[in-house]
């Protein structure tokens, strides 16, 4: 977090929370890779909850992350820098997708990919809230299923963030023990398969393209 000492009074808006995009922007070309827990809850349009849940994060800049759901059910999403996969333990089930489709537009996109996500997203002050600066970003493209993403920052690192969909419901995430010293490398590959099946998962979802390498398996 930026702090400013001994304020001038005529410091406008503006200046007074540029530090918030500049945390973004600092934390999506320095911070290559970092670890966290997590709490997120779910809420509809009238701000009740409908669903609460807990679990831990790590990632490798660009496109490689790790994503554990630990509470109330148990779920993995892992990312190579290729593919996502999604293990889903009470299913018993695996569902993969190419990852440039899965990353665009995306909350994801912005916290594990490149810094070029200006690209994606129009970026612009949020204030401050809960000692928490934060960065509202628009994905630029109309076919996106949510309004908004607004992650707040305190020194220079994510400690919350809030996605808005386009119905009206919203997810909030609240991140602690965020570490940024920490290297991790990739995640799933598509020889981990046999494993999955020796694991006793009984079913494979593949939602890419018949044309795409590895799609036939």
């Amino acid at each position: 977090m930026r702090r400013r000492v001994c304020p001038e009074p005529t410091t406008n808006n503006a200046t007074a929370h540029a530090g918030a995009i500049d945390s973004l922007r600092g934390f999506v070309r320095e911070t290559q890779s970092a670890r966290a827990a997590f709490s997120q809850v779910v809420l509809d349009r009238a701000g009740q909850t409908r669903q609460q849940a807990s679990g831990t994060m790590v990632f490798s800049r660009p496109g490689k992350f790790r994503w554990t759901y630990e509470k109330p059910y148990e779920q993995l999403i892992v990312a190579d820098g290729k593919q996502l996969t999604l293990f889903d333990k009470d299913l018993n089930q695996v569902t993969i997708r190419k990852l440039q489709a899965a990353l665009p537009s995306g909350p994801a996109s912005i916290l594990f990919g490149s810094n070029d996500f200006e690209r994606e997203f129009a970026v612009s002050d949020a204030g401050e809230r809960d000692g928490l600066e934060w960065v509202r970003a628009k994905p630029r493209a109309s076919d996106t299923t949510f309004e908004r993403i607004e992650i707040g920052f305190r020194d220079g690192l994510p400690g919350a963030m809030l996605l808005v969909d386009n119905f009206g419901q919203s997810t909030r995430l609240t991140f602690s023990k965020v570490d940024a010293v920490v290297a991790c490398g990739g995640a799933t590959e598509t020889s981990a398969l046999e494993g999955l099946k020796a694991d006793g998962f009984k079913s494979v979802i593949n939602l890419r393209l018949a044309t795409e390498q590895g799609a036939n398996i």
